[in-house]
């Protein structure tokens, strides 16, 4: 679990994130969901999970390749859980991969989610980490030109930087991954079995 209460220092580098007037499209125990966010599974899920990560943090990529495929066999298709992804950047790498994916668009974002998880040894670790991603983005179907507009694409690069914000503000975040479950933070790469103790919970109340 990643946790550096001076990772903010990365609002310098890419600029000063403020919060983007987005409208809201859904509303669960008091959690707003964005138009314009990431989601996987059912807007009416009795379950709403906002997960925080950083693309570069490797208990994150942990939970991605070893946790998620059974939260999303068991309850994301079955309708029960809804996860909303929100980036968490710790470094510079961290926010140009989350821009990477954002610039995937909608319906292919999570496998570029999926991608970058998988590879993260290999970019995160590169001497040049751009060219790194730049590859990936490629073998993805993204154009080289489509990619260098991506990571300069200044409004997206503070919207990732304004959830970031928001998060340590509204809900205390301070290391990734963090899940806010239903208004219940839950903090680490937890094993799956911590996680279906806590779906199972909420969904006995009904």
């Amino acid at each position: 679990m990643i946790n550096r209460r001076d990772a903010l220092a990365v609002l310098a580098v890419a600029g000063i994130a403020t919060k983007l007037a987005t409208p809201a499209a859904a509303y669960h125990d008091g959690l707003t969901i964005d138009d314009d966010e990431m989601v996987l599974g059912q807007s009416d899920a009795p379950i709403t999970v906002i997960e925080y990560s950083s693309l570069t943090c490797p208990h994150c990529a942990n939970f991605h390749l070893n946790t998620l495929p059974d939260i999303r066999a068991n309850y994301v298709e079955s309708g029960k859980v809804r996860l909303v992804y929100r980036h968490f950047p710790f470094d510079q790498p961290a926010l140009m991969a989350a821009a990477l994916a954002e610039c995937a668009g909608p319906d292919r974002f999570f496998s570029f989610i999926d991608a970058l998880y998988d590879s993260q040894l290999s970019w995160a670790r590169a001497a040049d980490p751009i060219a790194a991603l730049t590859s990936i983005g490629r073998l993805g179907g993204l154009g080289p030109d489509a990619i260098a507009a991506c990571f300069n694409d200044r409004a997206l690069l503070d919207r990732i930087l304004a959830h970031r914000v928001e998060g340590a503000k509204e809900f205390g975040v301070e290391s990734t991954p963090t899940f806010i479950v239903n208004g219940e933070k839950l903090v680490g790469a937890l094993p799956y079995a911590q996680f279906e103790d806590v779906f199972e919970r909420l969904l006995s109340k009904g």
